[in-house]
């Protein structure tokens, strides 16, 4: 009996690892049949994976939905103890009826305020377009005269480029466009098809959100069955505390992130319809969503807006700078640590390491993942070096290895 385990345990690690080589060779040398499997996978899954997220996303609204509903009943029968034994289900049904309720409420106001001034503020943009151009043109121009060196310089450039550009233009731009053209159609109907497909998700997800809220603590429970079935107690347990500190810095920061975005992207507003900034909407949506990108993103939100509103008015430009840099001042020192506190614990640099890892392989989401992502992995580091530290009785503080130098030579 015990050969056969052995054999079993050879063959299954002979079959893993032929299976993994399968797959690298796969993904790097063939045409990617896995990631084109994948990605309809995602496809086919993707109104549970929106529910999912929607759910995790509203749960702490809930738990306080629902506290708030218990001692409101304990107030209303004068501080007497409720229990809701048998009517659990209508209390989960009640916070999950009132939260949504207060979400799409919620949406609706900011889109009731925000979609027509947004609508106004891109038709103003596309009206002015030309003036913007001339404008531009005529600040280049005013520099190139001022400058006849760079000027010179610049018009060699232009000239250098002009007949390649020219070649561009007729050998593959224009058979392009005639080609986009005759596609215009078919392009169309593509683009409501997908609005229509987004629309179907989301509506899927979120029921499917309604009935993970519905039934969160018994799902709970049955993952963390098939946990301790499958492994030993003790990495079961270990495997637990493992998903609840993932948990925790995700819901950290996830949450937290959003939050902190939506209070910085109304704040804009707010203070940017006090000043009579020109494109207020426009600019305050590129900002709160620019937001939610840790380090980079009051950069990739501000510089856009700030040349926006430089073409309308210079001085007003000069406003808005410094308005961000105070709102940008107290989100850092007030308003994301109080939101955040130390969710991630990581260093400044490693978050600017995470963004730009994450958002070089998957761009936005990857910069705005990364961060938590990357806390989740400098955890699990953490523990691995801490044990392999205690297992050789050597402490695990940062400061007994400050300076530390050894205290013996080797010998020849």
């Amino acid at each position: 009996m015990k050969g056969i385990k052995v054999y079993f345990k050879w063959g299954l690690t002979i079959f893993l690892t032929a299976c993994a080589m399968l797959v690298f060779f796969d993904v790097f040398y063939k045409g990617g049949t896995l990631q084109l499997f994948f990605s309809k996978l995602l496809d086919i899954l993707a109104p549970i994976l929106y529910g999912m997220a929607m759910a995790y996303l509203l749960t702490p609204i809930i738990n306080w939905v629902e506290l708030g509903i218990r001692k409101l009943g304990k107030h209303i029968l004068r501080k007497q103890t409720v229990e809701f034994k048998g009517k659990k289900g209508w209390l989960r049904a009640i916070s999950i009826l009132v939260t949504w309720v207060l979400v799409l409420g919620l949406i609706y106001l900011l889109m009731s305020v925000l979609i027509p001034q947004l609508i106004d503020s891109v038709l103003m943009l596309i009206d002015n377009a030309e003036n913007y151009y001339n404008q531009i043109h005529a600040w280049v121009s005013a520099f190139i005269a001022d400058n006849p060196e760079l000027g010179g310089g610049l018009e060699n450039l232009l000239d250098r480029y002009y007949q390649s550009a020219l070649n561009f233009l007729t050998a593959e731009f224009l058979p392009g466009i005639q080609g986009m053209l005759a596609s215009l159609t078919g392009g169309l109907w593509s683009g409501l098809w997908s609005l229509v497909t987004f629309a179907k998700n989301l509506v899927i997800g979120v029921m499917v959100s309604i009935y993970l809220l519905a039934l969160k603590e018994r799902g709970a429970a049955g993952s963390k069955k098939i946990v301790y079935g499958l492994l030993p107690e003790k990495k079961a347990a270990l495997f637990m505390r493992a998903v609840h500190r993932t948990d925790s810095i995700f819901s950290g920061f996830v949450r937290g992130k959003l939050l902190d975005s939506l209070i910085i992207g109304i704040l804009c507003f707010i203070g940017c319809s006090l000043l009579q900034m020109p494109y207020t909407p426009l600019v305050s949506v590129v900002v709160g969503v620019t937001n939610v990108i840790p380090f980079f993103g009051p950069f990739l939100g501000a510089i856009p807006s700030a040349f926006l509103i430089l073409l309308v008015d210079p001085l007003k430009c000069l406003y808005f700078v410094i308005f961000i840099l105070l709102l940008q001042q107290c989100d850092g020192n007030l308003i994301g640590p109080m939101i955040l506190g130390d969710s991630t614990g990581i260093s400044g640099f490693w978050v600017i390491v995470a963004i730009l890892v994450g958002g070089g392989f998957f761009g936005v989401m990857g910069m705005f993942l990364g961060v938590p992502v990357f806390a989740c992995l400098q955890t699990l580091g953490q523990y691995i070096i801490n044990r392999q530290l205690k297992k050789k009785n050597l402490p695990v503080e940062l400061s007994s290895y400050t300076g530390k130098e050894p205290e013996s030579e080797l010998q020849e």
